[in-house]
């Protein structure tokens, strides 16, 4: 540890301005545009979280989480079942991010949505607050969520944590502290008591496990549980981000020099950041989704019958160390979890089917030869000019039998910028996912649920629907 930090100082406290922001902020002040995209996102989470039921990793997980839970009135999507508030945040935060189909803010690198919406439902739901309250604190751990993974430029996972894992511990006791009803201090207390748990190591790369799946959840626990302690008058750290050992120091170490601190603060309240949060619409890394859908353009250029040579995918270079790299286990992907980290096995996928879809993770493609004939073809490059982090752009050429070569280039990733999903298409995403659960009667129900909600709306009539 570097026993002067590195830090440039930010001009106030962070956790103050964002505890002062969370705390004033009302529904009104909300524009209509946050406030309908807030309802997309929820949407498209909720989904998500239906669709982890038909996986592997549900089951056990789940089983665990309720093993250790307490009893109570908070749902857990997609099961008949209720339990304290900590613990059904946890669930369901490991059921949203479970996929890692969920939303990504691309300047932050951070699942948004998954950092604050577990604690947000579970909390409105235990409290018996309105759609309105809990869309308001959403709203707020949103904006936190997001303002820390962006000052940090992408620096959590440069050092080996997994930014949602860390981000979501704050933005949960945030949204758990405006649920509450705590005053501001409290608040920067919830926030400094949650730095002591924020965590969140990514050698799940290593061998494709689970765990980057619970991150987002157990900051939620945490943040619920900060922001208890605070109520009740627990004494935390008053600057958890940017005091001696803080957050940045300990976790950033000697990246700490190029965080922008005081971007955290900045026009809080009136740049609203999560308008420029992006849906997935496909099932993998969303560092991989410009070439993705570069390889889907060119399948479509050239048939299905096309006789590949060679494939090139150009990729921000700051994402080849986590999508393409090592390329001797990318292109031979042993788990869904390994495949939506590799570029090489994404991109062969396009060719191979024309699409990329939750069927192209199944055991059966991870093993489908002529994916795997085109994975081990893929090289990756870095892409000379790259709109990342504003966006996740890419482009794929191929070099065909007969020696063409063809080029696309996506410079803004579908799901991005004024390629942002419609509210059909995120309906559309959200039927074929929570389809894998449940009947479509019951898919109707939930939309309808989630859809009409008014701000005098009881969440827990909602979550009734959800169950």
């Amino acid at each position: 540890m570097h026993s002067t930090s590195v830090l440039r100082q930010p001009a106030g406290n962070i956790a103050q301005a964002l505890a002062t922001f969370a705390h004033d902020l009302t529904l009104a002040a909300i524009p209509e545009t946050v406030r309908t995209k807030s309802a997309h996102h929820i949407v498209d989470a909720i989904g998500l979280a239906f669709a982890s039921h038909h996986f592997p990793f549900a089951g056990p997980g789940l089983n665990g989480i309720r093993a250790a839970a307490g009893s109570g009135n908070a749902t857990v999507i997609g099961v008949d079942v209720q339990l304290a508030a900590r613990d059904a945040a946890l669930a369901n935060g490991y059921l949203i991010h479970g996929l890692d189909f969920d939303d990504t803010h691309p300047a932050s690198i951070v699942h948004p949505s998954v950092a604050c919406l577990p604690a947000a439902l579970a909390l409105a739901e235990s409290t018996n607050a309105s759609w309105g309250q809990m869309i308001t604190a959403y709203v707020a751990g949103m904006e936190t969520a997001i303002r820390l993974g962006r000052a940090v430029k992408g620096g959590f996972h440069h050092v080996g944590f997994h930014a949602t894992g860390i981000v979501s511990h704050f933005s949960s006791a945030v949204v758990a502290g405006k649920l509450l009803g705590l005053t501001a201090e409290q608040i920067v207390c919830a926030q400094g008591i949650a730095a002591s748990t924020a965590s969140g190591v990514q050698v799940f790369l290593e061998n494709g496990a689970w765990t980057k799946r619970m991150h987002p959840g157990w900051g939620a626990l945490a943040g619920i549980t900060a922001a208890h302690m605070a109520q009740a008058g627990f004494a935390g750290p008053q600057r958890p981000y940017e005091g001696r050992f803080g957050l940045i120091d300990t976790h950033l170490q000697g990246l700490a020099s190029e965080v922008d601190a005081d971007s955290i603060a900045e026009e809080l309240g009136s740049n609203w950041t999560m308008l420029d949060t992006s849906i997935k619409p496909y099932p993998v890394c969303h560092f991989i989704h410009g070439c993705a859908e570069a390889a889907l353009q060119l399948r479509r250029e050239l048939g299905p019958d096309a006789k590949i040579e060679r494939i090139v995918c150009e990729l921000p270079e700051a994402t080849l160390p986590i999508v393409a790299e090592p390329a001797s286990a990318k292109v031979v992907p042993k788990s869904d979890y390994e495949a939506k980290f590799s570029a090489q096995f994404v991109v062969a996928a396009c060719f191979a089917r024309e699409r990329f879809t939750l069927a192209e993770l199944s055991d059966q493609s991870l093993r489908d030869p002529h994916i795997l004939s085109l994975a081990a073809k893929t090289e990756c490059i870095k892409e000379a000019a790259s709109n990342f982090p504003k966006y996740f752009s890419g482009a794929v050429s191929v070099t065909l039998a007969d020696g063409r070569t063809l080029r696309a280039h996506v410079p803004m990733n579908l799901g991005s910028g004024e390629r942002a999903l419609s509210l059909d298409e995120i309906v559309g995403k959200f039927r074929g996912n929570a389809g894998l659960r449940l009947p479509a009667q019951g898919v109707d129900t939930v939309l309808d649920a989630l859809l009409s909600a008014t701000p005098e709306t009881p969440v827990r009539d909602v979550m009734r629907a959800l169950g």
